[in-house]
């Protein structure tokens, strides 16, 4: 079952709801961050975005030009403690403030646990726990305490399930859930909000590049929506928790699925159903990923 919509124009808010705003985007080339500095410049913020190539930031500079909205890029490696206050830097040369603060970058490969390198492990968490916090505390420490306002977004793909082949990366995310919790509750009295978004599979570019037709139609029908989701879907509900109708929301999650959470995996238990996979020897060396 598909029931595949056109994506909406924007995320449906005033075009003024964010006038005055500046918001920052990591991993905002492509994507959910793509479509989320795209919305937040609907609304009339002023965005930067930033991430590891410079090309798809241009573009979506450009994109954002064209609908008359300002837009700073910032070509770095969040990984890296000077990455990340090169970012701000620029943020606050530009603009003076940030207001919004989307951690949308990450990474991850499959792989079974036993063969995720000590290297791969923490490739991973590297940049889904380590450079997100380093980015919402620097953030936070120069401009949303100061100014005493602001509201941190985290985005977490399914934070509260364990995933076949991607115990790296479901553990970071529950991690990161556990942070916006955590953050709630000291940063309240700033006037900052810490909300996790947990999406579910989106269609994006990468999801094309790296798995089946067939991958896509599975997980199509374990959507109770019929479809997998848009990354205007997340991007929209980013901008309304951004905007005064979501002031009061804070140290919660939304999950962003068509209910695949509600519905469950829906698959056959791992180990069950399908062959056991062959266990490394006692000799044998775990695979190294990047």
């Amino acid at each position: 079952m598909r029931t595949d919509q056109p994506a909406p124009p924007g995320s449906g808010l005033r075009p003024d709801v964010h006038t005055g705003k500046v918001a920052l985007v990591t991993g905002g080339g492509t994507g959910i961050g793509r479509a989320t500095a795209l919305d937040l410049a609907a609304g009339g913020a002023r965005v930067v975005v930033c991430g590891r190539r410079p090309e798809p930031l241009a573009e979506v500079a450009e994109e954002i030009e064209a609908l008359g909205g300002s837009c700073v890029t910032v070509s770095a490696d969040i990984r890296e403690e000077g990455g990340v206050t090169r970012v701000v830097d620029h943020a606050l040369e530009a603009f003076g403030r940030v207001d919004v603060l989307v951690n949308n970058a990450g990474g991850q490969f499959t792989a079974p646990a036993e063969e995720i390198s000590p290297g791969g492990w923490r490739a991973v968490h590297r940049l889904a726990v380590d450079a997100t916090w380093a980015m919402t505390r620097e953030v936070a420490r120069r401009a949303m305490i100061p100014q005493r306002s602001g509201a941190v977004f985290f985005i977490a793909f399914s934070p509260r399930r364990g995933i076949p082949g991607f115990a790296h990366a479901a553990s970071a995310r529950a991690a990161v859930e556990n942070l916006a919790a955590g953050l709630s509750l000291e940063w309240s009295r700033y006037g900052i909000r810490t909300v996790c978004v947990a999406p579910g599979t989106i269609a994006t570019g990468g999801l094309d590049d790296h798995y089946t037709p067939e991958d896509r139609e599975r997980w199509e029908r374990s959507v109770p929506l019929g479809r997998l989701g848009r990354p205007e879907d997340v991007s929209g509900l980013i901008s309304f928790l951004a905007s005064p109708q979501g002031s009061y929301v804070t140290g919660t999650t939304v999950v962003v699925d068509g209910g695949a959470d509600a519905w469950g995996a829906g698959h056959p238990v791992p180990g069950l159903a399908t062959p056991e996979p062959d266990l490394p020897t006692p000799d044998s060396s775990p695979k190294d990923h990047p």
